[in-house]
């Protein structure tokens, strides 16, 4: 089939933030594994980023530039979610993603791949690749149940019908009595109409699209995929977990920015510990926690009593330095018992290792997939976007998640810091007793299905196939 998959050459256009590209570029290394032609387009600052995380695959990079930041009016520099930062930079940003049609467009006329899959924050590629014959599809990055409760959510608007913000509603033509409330839904920033008008015009990009690819297995939501599919009428294929196809250490540790701790440091710390002991806090590349939450995640892991990593965006001090944030005398009393990493971690590499038993998780469906993959129960902290969803499903679907009570968005106003007390519980409940190891064994038997789906006749290499089959018919 190789020979036969050359002939094809695909376009990934990811959205510039990190959660976005890494996953885009994970897709894009299955299917050069395959054989496929790939090839990955960005901006000229995300490359570096993007070519690490290539690492060996046979993956070109192509450029598009934005015009001039007069243009933009995005300040120099600012081509990733991660630079921009602060929520009306980031809207900027979004919102200045639409001026590269046009370098995309003569791209597409140069090079005429047979495919495009384009970021569903990129509504207008649908409508580009059409001027030139050639089928778009949309890669979200999510799995089939969040993509539903999104559908279901926006056709039948339940959140109109309900009298206040804490009032559950029941999201309607959805499997499974899924209860949510208004706090939990994505906030669109209401006096920002062209954010809502990019949303729009993104479900609607979608229906005409040639379908979509959801980073998902189907033994993990098979209700779910069928559902999409069957009951909502969309084309989709399930080629997922994508983070699977980066395979040995070496790989794991180059997805993604460079890591602010050293593979051997980290492996090292990690093989001093028991099997299934140390918890791994991370709470994914966009959270930024105010200094009183910091504080009751320290005290909570080290009230767990649970050797723990913890991730932390916040405060990279030079050595020696203290942070401020941190709770009296902290560091000395954790020592050798907890890792604080400030920074990028090799988050793959960290949760397949035999020694994490555990996984404290903002709920992005990336890290919640290299949850499963890890075989690991997790505790849910979610904090915006789809993320409630997600922890709905492992709390209530799979039955892994043990939720930590967040209830609104990270920005709400009136959000209380969760309490030390919430997050040792919590942390307790999915690392010791009974009812951890029931969850731990569900987790282990979903992350072996979930690399069986990826290998020679699994699920996920078999849609994959009829994937191939669909864009190799158009193309003759």
């Amino acid at each position: 089939m190789g020979n036969e998959n050359r002939e094809l050459h695909v376009f990934f256009f990811p959205y510039p933030a990190n959660g976005h590209i890494i996953p885009c570029v994970d897709l894009a290394r299955i299917f050069a594994s395959r054989g496929i032609r790939a090839t990955i387009v960005t901006t000229p600052l995300n490359v570096p980023f993007i070519s690490r995380t290539v690492g060996e695959a046979n993956i070109n990079i192509k450029t598009i530039k934005f015009p001039s930041p007069e243009e933009t009016g995005l300040p120099e520099g600012c081509e990733n979610s991660e630079s921009a930062l602060s929520p009306d930079k980031i809207m900027k940003l979004m919102k200045a993603t639409t001026l590269l049609q046009d370098p995309l467009e003569h791209l597409l006329q140069e090079e005429h791949p047979n495919c495009i899959v384009a970021d569903m924050f990129y509504p207008w590629a649908t409508d580009s690749a059409a001027k030139f014959g050639i089928p778009r599809i949309v890669f979200h990055g999510l799995g089939f149940f969040p993509l539903c409760v999104l559908a279901c959510v926006r056709q039948y608007k339940p959140q109109d019908k309900v009298s206040s913000f804490m009032e559950p509603f029941v999201v309607p033509n959805l499997p499974g009595e899924i209860t949510l409330t208004k706090m939990q839904l994505p906030q669109i920033p209401t006096h920002d109409e062209l954010f809502a008008k990019l949303l729009e015009e993104s479900s609607d990009s979608e229906l005409k699209s040639f379908g979509v690819i959801a980073n998902s297995f189907y033994e993990l939501e098979p209700v779910y995929a069928d559902h999409y599919r069957k009951e909502l009428g969309r084309k989709a294929w399930h080629l997922g977990p994508v983070s699977l196809s980066n395979r040995n250490t070496e790989e794991k540790v180059s997805r993604g920015r460079e890591a602010s701790i050293s593979e051997h440091e980290c492996l090292t710390w990690l093989q001093s510990k028991e099997p299934n002991s140390v918890v791994y806090a991370c709470f994914g590349s966009m959270t930024a926690f105010p200094d009183a939450q910091l504080k009751e995640i320290a005290l909570g892991l080290e009230a767990s009593g649970q050797p723990f990593i913890w991730v932390v965006k916040k405060g990279s001090k030079s050595e020696g330095e203290k942070l401020e944030w941190l709770p009296e005398g902290f560091e000395e009393r954790v020592e050798g018992k907890g890792l604080i990493i400030r920074g990028w971690a090799p988050q793959v590499m960290i949760l397949d290792h035999e020694a994490v038993g555990g996984f404290v998780t903002h709920c992005g469906w990336n890290s919640v997939l290299e949850g499963v993959c890890g075989g690991l129960p997790m505790v849910t902290w979610p904090m915006y976007a789809e993320q409630f969803y997600n922890a709905k499903f492992l709390t209530d679907i799979v039955k892994i998640g043990v939720g930590v009570g967040a209830q609104t968005w990270i920005g709400m106003m009136g959000r209380e810091p969760v309490k030390k007390e919430a997050i040792e519980k919590a942390v307790k409940r999915i690392m010791v007793g009974e009812e951890a190891e029931e969850m731990r064994n569900r987790a282990k038997e979903l992350g072996q299905m979930a690399r069986r789906a990826m290998e020679e006749g699994g699920s996920s290499y078999s849609d994959f196939n009829s994937l191939v089959e669909d864009l190799r018919s158009r193309a003759h």
